[in-house]
């Protein structure tokens, strides 16, 4: 509950999809509670980094289109991680740099238009927004209704609260080596299973050589992929453990990558994982996207989210004052 006066940002127009979002919920699986969180965790971290954030603070995810948002407190540094139209309201100045951040001082207005480059990016606040966590994460889920704001999206007349009444001392930043938003066309990496054995050979090379395209009926919860059927020997399975990444084929023979607001349990075969190092770019394939697939084993994929870390944790050192 917000008091008066506390310091905040107002939303004058909420976006097409706008919630908060955070690291997610850990450990609750067993009780069917999904992780949710970022759909794209790298953009999280890195929106972090630019506002001098903890890795998983909140934050505001933007899905295709943005928010306007007016600063109701002394003063604020945002940051972008992430290729958007961001523009501060009757500024002269230029737009708002993707993978940057700012200080906004009371009563200006911050407008997150389209996201130019994959589909999600995201807003941080230095100190964090003051959302209080359902669960141990602030994250919203949507299907369940809790978390961020009374478990829903942004709406125009909303107040977020922030930690600080007056950004923190020191410069604005940017990186000095802007990260890839948009998948570059290289194809997603699986590890195939866990019921890769119920799929005929001709299904598991299909999956492999064929080019899939992202259904708009894509969510939050899966990715809808629409390509060659992939037929299994059955359609249905005793209900086991799914996590972001697994590749679900239903009774159609077509796919559904799982993302973060996932059931925590299905009964549909598995033909294959995404793997960890790759889900951040199923957070950012828009509807009508082309999707492939390739194969790596599990020693593979762990050299690769290692590299992965240690360029991510490189990027401090990219740190630049605008």
């Amino acid at each position: 509950m917000m008091t008066a006066g506390a310091p905040a940002l107002r939303v004058l127009t909420a976006g097409l999809l706008t919630t908060v979002q955070d690291g997610g919920r850990r450990g609750l699986q067993r009780y069917g509670v999904p992780p949710s969180g970022a759909a794209d965790t790298e953009g999280l971290w890195l929106a972090n980094l630019l506002a001098g954030n903890p890795p998983d603070a909140a934050v505001l995810e933007v899905t295709g289109r943005g928010p306007r948002l007016e600063v109701a407190c002394t003063s604020v540094r945002v940051a972008l991680g992430g290729d958007a139209d961001a523009v501060i309201e009757a500024e002269a100045g230029p737009p708002l740099p993707a993978w940057s951040a700012q200080t906004l001082r009371r009563g200006q207005r911050l407008r997150v238009g389209t996201v130019r480059s994959g589909l999600r990016c995201y807003l941080a606040v230095s100190g964090g927004l003051a959302i209080d966590p359902v669960l141990g994460s602030s994250s919203t889920y949507l299907r369940g209704g809790i978390g961020g704001m009374s478990g829903r999206a942004l709406r125009a007349g909303d107040e977020l609260p922030v930690r600080l009444d007056e950004a923190p001392p020191g410069p604005d930043l940017r990186l000095d080596a802007v990260p890839a938003t948009a998948s570059s066309g290289e194809p997603l990496r699986v590890v195939l299973g866990p019921q890769d054995g119920l799929f005929s050979p001709a299904a598991l090379a299909s999956l492999l050589a064929s080019a899939y395209t992202v259904s708009p009926r894509s969510d939050r919860v899966g990715l809808r992929l629409v390509g060659p059927p992939l037929p299994a020997t059955t359609t249905e399975i005793a209900s086991d453990a799914c996590v972001t990444g697994s590749i679900q084929v239903t009774g159609s023979g077509q796919p559904i990558a799982l993302l973060c607001d996932r059931g925590t349990t299905g009964g549909y075969p598995k033909i294959a994982t995404v793997i960890s190092v790759d889900v951040p770019r199923l957070g950012r394939l828009r509807p009508g996207q082309p999707v492939r697939f390739s194969s790596v084993d599990v020693a593979q994929a762990e050299h690769l989210r290692r590299a992965r870390a240690r360029f991510l944790n490189a990027m401090h050192e990219r740190l630049r004052p605008r």
